[in-house]
């Protein structure tokens, strides 16, 4: 694939992102893309490596050689093609997916991977831009209804498969908007949201019917749901945080982190803001957890003017480099630097959060911390290591447990595993209660976006079978 000797003649060049000091002051994307010939030449970069390693790194099995091969030959329009065969949304994964598939790269056994992500968003942002991205709209249609309910990636993509083969289908979701996480997690600044709106637009004329404003359990029984629609897909995500039970948690200042990344994007979108502002103007920050919503909490917080912003996690600080020989093509451990970090921020590993201070007025102040060491028994406190960090607003990124039980999923009865998600097989992705299926994050537990649009497409496969005795929906 692409030129033979082209990972000897080229070097590895990605993407750059606009200067630190213009992009924090907004909260648009600042992503600067390659031009066309130095597109052409990263896509050259791809080599016959005989195993393409990249396909098992990919969870949504992107074709991924062939489409480098296309963008090295100038053929974007059959790149974007193959793209779509496995991908209903390269424009997210290309831009918020943490590319495992460039760990797996053969060429990453030198540190000079293949462009894969950056070479899949200029395909598909082409793709727009020409208007080569059109509505696929069923050419025959079958009398079946189907609810899918939770509007994010899986969902998304969940329905999208499930029209296209002409199925009724009717996309519920409890927010104003559709798109989950992608649009009320992420920040605007790694993900405009016009870019999900365009394809809400595609799925609309697709035949797509969508029923925002509805919570499943509250405004809609579930009960109703079963007596209305030939199939229930549950791709509600995985929205219970992980709390940190410690004594201050209910000072004022302390916060879940998608409490605050949502309202900002709701800032953004427009929408009404029904509870008090969350924002860490002129204030100290600190973040704890150390993974992709703690750095969204960065740099929301550095856009809107923090004092100063301090990241602490309770697990040790990664190596600067993996070592290849033990890990490729794995996706490795190793210390992460995304451009939130680079806008700003104290990083602290090791580090236990005991208690919340607050003043008088029962505002937070400060944060007790301790440091620790892992042993076989987990984290073992250090005597002698306790410190403050001053803050007033802590936010805790630290996942997410397991989807909210309380109404929907208590109503339906479906089983659960031992971690509380939704029991289904990726088999045929159904739940313990007939015709009704999960995928996603709701299934899984948190994951990743292409996760869930592989999950999303994969359920659709099974539901159109159970519903029809056969499918010709790709896995």
């Amino acid at each position: 694939m692409g030129k033979p000797t082209g990972f000897l003649e080229i070097d590895r060049h990605d993407r750059a992102y606009a200067p630190v000091k213009d992009r924090v002051d907004h909260y648009e994307e600042f992503i600067i893309p390659l031009k066309e010939d130095a597109l052409k030449e990263q896509g050259a970069r791809c080599m016959d490596c005989g195993i393409p390693y990249c396909h098992q790194g990919c969870p949504v099995m992107n074709i991924i050689p062939e489409w480098n091969d296309l963008t090295y030959r100038g053929d974007m329009r059959e790149a974007l093609e193959v793209l779509h065969s496995t991908n209903n949304f390269p424009e997210f994964t290309g831009r918020i997916c943490p590319a495992p598939c460039e760990a797996s790269c053969t060429l990453n056994l030198d540190d000079k991977p293949v462009t894969i992500k950056t070479i899949e968003c200029a395909i598909i942002d082409q793709g727009w831009e020409e208007g080569w991205v059109i509505p696929k709209i069923a050419k025959h249609h079958t009398d079946k209804k189907v609810a899918v309910i939770g509007a994010g990636p899986a969902g998304m993509a969940a329905a999208q498969q499930l029209a296209r083969a002409g199925h009724k289908v009717s996309l519920y979701e409890k927010n104003a908007h559709a798109g989950g996480l992608l649009r009320y997690g992420i920040p605007d600044f790694k993900l405009e949201k016009s870019i999900i709106d365009r394809r809400l637009g595609q799925m609309q004329t697709e035949g797509v019917d969508f029923r925002p404003n509805t919570l499943i359990g509250v405004d809609i029984s579930a009960k109703d749901l079963l007596d209305t629609y030939d199939a229930v897909v549950l791709t509600g995500g995985s929205e219970k945080p992980r709390d940190l039970p410690v004594p201050g948690r209910e000072l004022n200042g302390v916060h879940f982190a998608m409490e605050f990344l949502t309202q900002q994007n709701r800032r953004n979108g427009g929408e009404l803001i029904n509870v008090g502002d969350i924002l860490a103007t002129d204030r100290n920050v600190l973040v704890i957890g150390g993974g992709d919503t703690g750095s969204d909490c960065v740099g929301t917080s550095a856009r809107q003017g923090a004092a100063s912003i301090t990241q602490i996690e309770i697990m040790p600080k990664p190596p600067e480099k993996e070592e290849k020989l033990t890990t490729w093509p794995d996706w490795p451990l190793k210390l992460r630097t995304s451009t939130s970090h680079e806008e700003g921020c104290a990083r602290d590993w090791n580090v236990m959060t005991k208690e919340f201070v607050g003043n008088a007025d029962g505002n937070l102040k400060a944060a007790k911390c301790v440091r620790v060491e892992w042993t076989d028994k987990g984290p073992q406190e250090i005597a002698g290591s306790e410190f403050e960090i001053p803050c007033e607003r802590a936010f805790l990124a630290m996942g997410f447990v397991h989807p909210v039980h309380e109404g929907m999923l208590d109503e339906l009865g479906v089983d659960k595993d031992a971690r509380g998600n939704v029991q289904a097989n990726t088999d045929d992705y159904q739940t313990s209660i007939d015709k009704v299926f999960a995928a996603g994050d709701m299934r899984r537990g948190q994951s990743l976006v292409v996760w869930a649009i592989r999950e999303g497409r994969q359920a659709a496969r099974a539901v159109d079978e159970f519903l029809m005795g056969s499918t010709e929906l790709p896995r």
